[in-house]
């Protein structure tokens, strides 16, 4: 018999899923300037860029964030999600990085309020909103803890990032595949160290990646929006 673990199991799926009308697709978080610079020309420095982000980045800010965010949408504590979105988004170094936050953020506000979820409806354009905080209220209001959740963010973001190498690098599906395997090998780890955080010791340290951001904002030829 189907219960309601299998239930929410297949809504998170959902959030995951890469048809999600959200356009993450045409970002890639300064990766297309990484492959541009050549830090990234293979399976193996891609692994190395996407697992650096895992423990430094995402698994050092957005985890974090994402935790409090769910717990704040939980409680329907409004100040405390606002808060927790504007730090995320004062960390985010470059400009191309906080419109790539807040136009799938909205995007998936948007989504979410087709759903039925009403507090997103107001998230949609008058708001501050991150990836985060609409992902953080979706699984809050379908009631997926906050371990699966964090798994399903890294797992989303990972092969969002070896999506856009297979087409940039270029790698073969399967060598794009070999890597994403890796790198899910890092992903427990990065959400156990998340889950560990005080609120002090929240934030990036990825230098590079802020870095290749700004580059793409003048790189000649680009593919990608990040």
């Amino acid at each position: 018999m189907v219960d309601g673990t299998d239930a929410r199991t297949l809504r998170l799926w959902q959030l995951l899923s890469p048809t999600l009308p959200v356009g993450a697709y045409a970002y890639s978080a300064g990766l297309e300037t990484a492959i541009e610079q050549g830090w990234v020309g293979d399976e193996a420095s891609l692994v190395d860029w996407v697992g650096g982000q895992l423990q430094s980045g995402i698994g050092a800010l957005d985890l974090p964030v994402l935790a409090r965010l769910q717990a704040a949408w939980q409680r329907d504590d409004r100040p405390a999600v606002e808060v927790w979105t504007s730090r995320l988004l004062a960390a985010r170094e470059t400009a191309e990085l906080r419109a790539e936050d807040i136009h799938i953020g909205r995007a998936l506000m948007r989504l979410l309020g087709e759903f039925g979820i009403s507090e997103a409806l107001t998230f949609d354009r008058d708001r501050d909103v991150t990836w985060a905080t609409a992902f953080a209220l979706a699984t809050a209001r379908w009631a997926i803890g906050m371990d699966q959740a964090a798994l399903g963010y890294a797992w989303a973001w990972s092969e969002n990032q070896v999506a856009a190498a297979v087409k940039l690098v270029p790698l073969g599906q399967s060598a794009g595949q070999r890597a994403l395997l890796r790198i899910a090998d890092a992903i427990p780890g990065a959400v156990d160290n998340a889950a560990a955080l005080d609120d002090e010791s929240i934030g990036a340290t990825t230098p590079g990646v802020s870095l290749a951001s700004g580059w793409h904002e003048v790189q000649y030829s680009r593919l990608f929006r990040s």
